[in-house]
């Protein structure tokens, strides 16, 4: 197992060891986003608005929970692949039983704080009379479950830091086939409706957390669970949390600016709003393709970094050219087809029409957005904190005032165009500061001689 997995970090051919760590996340990933779909599918089969209602107002708070497991996660997945390069193997059993009992204790706060304050998040997320009570129930069940699912998201960064990214794969299906037939279970045998459809999310998630403890404990080469391995120096806090929060607030951006922008939209009617929903979710398949290839490929670069800088470089440029591949690939298909795939969710000539042209708009900046993922990556396989602070608010703050400026200037299109200027100015960010920090990430030169 450790010279298989040092195998595709130090000596496999760049294209073998990019698909190695690449491949399983962008499959399970892709799992991920049918989870999502076939979720809402059990329960609107039961023809309760309410429920879906329910279901739609609690993202924010998945949303949250999972940020909080990427804020352990990112942070002490990056910070391991870059001691496995350095070959410091104890401080990799350090930093991982660190990232376990310290994402265990953020669930088991969050949920110590949330379960008091059940009805104040309702409110807070929205609900309206009729989902009050459907939305309560869900998010009792979510705050109770908070420490496996942040668990599930904190293991399955750090699994893969060691490049195990088949048992990584392993464990997002494990949770995502978990949650598929519990949900049909609990909604057509049982009945347990939105109770049961959230308890299934938090089974799912222990189950997967179970799957990698255990990997973890029992087959992992490099990383533990041990409380005697446990350290929280000043160098694993500050290694784990100058790239982990810039995770998490970019997390929280996202969804800021998801509320804001249908603020925008729904001036236009619920039309424009439909056709921005039925073009997200088009554009959602491709989006987590290149973001599974951008991150797979982190723990990559990260050993690279502090192992041999040239083999960094390399895989960086391949990388660049796949998402070049891809985005073109995913362009020129729904370029021809994008009316067929908005028809196939509404026979409203208007609003296939809208949906086509938010498609076309928002699909111009695919490329761009997997190269910005691609630095966000790269700033934090490497380290750089500030970097990746930065990019984790650039576009937030862009698109907020941009939205304002174009909606006042150009209406609609100025709406749907705002999208596409802050993604390009958040990759135009990214570039001049990976050209500014050029020097720390070259190859050296004793390594170009070679």
């Amino acid at each position: 197992m450790e010279t298989e997995n040092l195998h595709y970090f130090e000596k496999a051919p760049i294209v073998k060891a990019v698909a190695h760590f690449a491949v399983p996340m962008m499959l399970g990933m892709s799992m991920s986003v049918v989870y999502s779909i076939l979720n809402a599918f059990f329960l609107g089969t039961l023809n309760n608005t309410a429920m879906l209602t329910a279901l739609a107002l609690t993202l924010p708070l998945f949303a949250a929970i999972m940020a909080l497991g990427n804020l352990i996660g990112m942070g002490s997945s990056t910070f391991i692949s870059r001691l496995l390069g350095e070959k410091n193997y104890d401080d990799v059993k350090h930093v991982s039983s660190f990232a376990f009992y310290s994402s265990l204790s953020l669930g088991l706060i969050l949920m110590a704080i949330g379960l008091p304050l059940i009805d104040s998040i309702v409110h807070g997320l929205g609900a309206t009379p009729d989902s009050f009570v459907f939305t309560k129930e869900y998010v009792t069940i979510m705050i109770a479950g908070s420490p496996f699912v942040v668990l599930f998201f904190a293991l399955e960064n750090i699994v893969r830091s060691e490049g195990a990214a088949i048992k990584s794969m392993i464990g997002m299906m494990i949770s995502v086939a978990v949650n598929i037939i519990l949900d049909a279970l609990v909604v057509f045998v049982f009945h347990w409706d939105v109770v049961g459809v959230a308890s299934a999310t938090v089974i799912a998630n222990l189950a997967a957390s179970v799957y990698y403890a255990v990997h973890i404990g029992y087959k992992s080469p490099f990383l533990t669970l041990s409380a005697k391995w446990f350290k929280a120096s000043k160098e694993i806090l500050g290694n784990v949390f100058k790239i982990g929060v810039p995770v998490f607030i970019m997390s929280l951006f996202l969804g800021a600016m998801s509320l804001i922008f249908n603020r925008y939209l729904i001036e236009y009617g619920e039309q424009a709003v439909a056709g921005f929903g039925i073009s997200s979710r088009l554009l959602q398949f491709p989006e987590i393709i290149l973001m599974g290839l951008c991150e797979g490929v982190v723990p990559l670069i990260a050993f690279s970094f502090t192992a041999n800088k040239l083999r960094m470089k390399h895989t960086i440029s391949f990388t660049v050219k796949a998402i070049a591949a891809l985005a073109a690939g995913f362009g020129v298909i729904v370029y021809f087809i994008s009316d067929n795939l908005i028809g196939l969710f509404t026979n409203d000539p208007q609003l296939i029409e809208m949906g086509t042209y938010i498609l076309h708009v928002t699909f111009l900046s695919l490329f761009i957005t997997g190269m910005t993922t691609l630095f966000i990556g790269i700033f934090q396989a490497t380290a750089q904190g500030t970097a990746a602070f930065v990019m984790s608010i650039i576009q937030g703050v862009t698109l907020i005032p941009v939205l304002y400026i174009a909606n006042r200037m150009n209406g609609f299109h100025g709406v749907v165009w705002s999208l596409v200027i802050s993604d390009a100015v958040a990759f135009l960010v990214g570039a001049i500061m990976l050209y500014v920090l050029r020097n720390k990430l070259q190859p050296d030169l004793e390594q170009l001689a070679h």
